[in-house]
Order: C-alpha cells, then structure tokens, then sequence
C-alpha cells in the first residue's frame, strides 16, 4: 500500500498547552493564510501567464504555490523559528521543537488553474504528533475556517457544528476522485461511488478535500470519503471537523488515516453508515 512520502509525527506523552500559546499559533496561522489567499488571488487575474510545472501525474504546481508557501513560512519563522514545517511544495523542515506546522498554500491547484473558484489555503499546527490548531482560508468567498483543541471550530467567529442527518438515505455526500496512483484505486473507487449513489441523496466532487473536511465541519456536506490524500490536504480540516463534532478515520486497516490518506468522514450517524458501506468494498489490495 503506498505511504505518504513525509514522516507523520506520532502522539508522545503530551501536555496541554496553555490557551494563550494555542490562541497565538492560531492567531499567527491566520495571518499566513490571509496573506498566501491575497497572493492566490492576484495571480487568478492572470492566469495564463502562469508557469505550470507537472510535479507528477495529475499534479500541478506553479509560482502561485511557491510564493504562497514561502509567505507563509516566512511569517511562521518570525515568531517560530524553532518550529518544524512540513510544506507540500518545500517538503519537511527539521526543527529544535515538538511543534510541527502542516502546510498546503494552494489546496485545489487545478480547479485554480482553470478558473474554478474552489481552492483554499490550509495550515494545521501539530504539537507532539496532536493536530491543535487549524485554519482553512478560501479567499475566493472570504470565508475563514478556524479550531482549537478543545475550544471548537468557527466559520468566521461563528460556532460550527455538524449537520444532524442521522441517516446515509438522507444525506449529501462529498468525496475526491482517486487521481493519484489512480490504477491502484480506480476500480474499488468506482464500485464505492455506485454504491454510495444508490443510497444517499446526492454527490459532490468540490476538488479540495481542505474545503471539503470544513464543509463538513459547516454541515454542508454530511459524509465524505478519498484516496490517497497527503498530510498537508487534511490536516487543518481534521481537527476543524473534529472540533465541529464529526468523526473521521482511516477507510483501510494500514494505519492512521494522517498516514494513509484513505479516509472517511462526516457526521457522527453519516460517519458509520458509510463505514459500513465502503469499507466491504475495498480490494484484497487496497484493504
């Protein structure tokens, strides 16, 4: 089963952290992601002037990305200079601390490259292998998603809970297209799909699992599901769900869904409804 490229931190002994110390990462966390959405979009009026590179199959990456990051690193640095980073485009960057901060700058690169307004900057901070902070900024809608360990998620100062389906029949279901490796997960993704749709009140295909673990968080959505996502995809929009009252694990049994990238999320009832469903679907090799 193949595994993400970067070391995923495990839980340690941990203590709390003050509030102030996770309301200042937050707050820092915001402020990065405030300033890589104001580059994302002012590349978005320029589009075709873009350099796009293929990092690999199905991936995009171009000086929107690189810029964003860098941005973002260099406000963590500031304030943090001891802090690990674990970016998609500058990879994994020791640090002297526990703390780690998880970034993806442009989470929805090809829906951005043509224009297709669903894209998000997300920056989780990890604290001794623990998710405490998290942000989702879609610039696009101005929209802010924002937790902290044990204090709740919000959408722009506001108490997010997720929605009350308490059935799969009823329910309005996200999920990501297996792009990656995707004749690994083709088939059983496919068959997951069919089954998925023949039960629940619709689909979505937004392009950006960041946006899509908020969505959740918002009750927009009511359960999702992918393949395949890397750390930096996930990691804000996890605690962000968590924190909102849903529940998400790993769709395979290899390990943690932070180190698998197969997951299943959404509302606590929606949650174990599609566990029930997907997860007899899976292929001897994928399972």
């Amino acid at each position: 089963m193949p595994k993400n490229a970067f070391k995923v931190f495990r839980p340690t002994k941990y203590l709390p952290l003050a509030i102030q110390t996770m309301q200042a990462f937050l707050n820092t966390a915001v402020e990065a992601a405030r300033v890589a959405g104001d580059i994302a979009i002012r590349y978005g009026r320029r589009i075709d002037e873009l350099d796009i590179r293929s990092k690999s199959r199905n991936e995009f990456v171009t000086q929107v990305d690189v810029a964003a990051e860098q941005a973002i690193i260099e406000i963590i640095r500031e304030r943090y200079p001891d802090h690990g980073i674990l970016g998609e485009e500058t990879g994994a960057i020791d640090g002297k601390d526990d703390v780690v901060w998880i970034i993806d700058p442009l989470d929805g690169t090809t829906n951005f490259l043509h224009g297709f307004p669903v894209f998000a900057v997300s920056i989780g901070v990890q604290v001794k292998g623990r998710m405490t902070a998290g942000v989702v900024y879609d610039p696009s809608r101005q929209e802010l998603f924002t937790a902290i360990r044990g204090k709740g998620a919000q959408l722009d100062g506001v108490r997010l809970r997720v929605s009350t389906k308490q059935r799969l029949k009823s329910a309005l279901i996200g999920t990501g297209f297996p792009y990656r490796l995707n004749d690994v997960w083709m088939d059983t993704y496919m068959n997951q799909l069919r089954a998925v749709m023949l039960v629940a009140s619709d689909c979505r295909r937004p392009g950006s699992a960041a946006l899509d673990l908020s969505y959740l968080a918002a009750g927009r959505l009511d359960g999702f599901w992918e393949f395949g996502l890397q750390p930096w995809d996930i990691a804000a929009g996890s605690l962000i769900l968590r924190e909102a009252g849903g529940l998400i694990s790993s769709m395979t049994d290899d390990g943690d869904y932070m180190e698998t990238g197969n997951l299943i999320a959404g509302a606590p009832k929606v949650h174990e409804d599609l566990e029930k469903l997907l997860r007899p679907l899976l292929s001897p090799t994928i399972a």
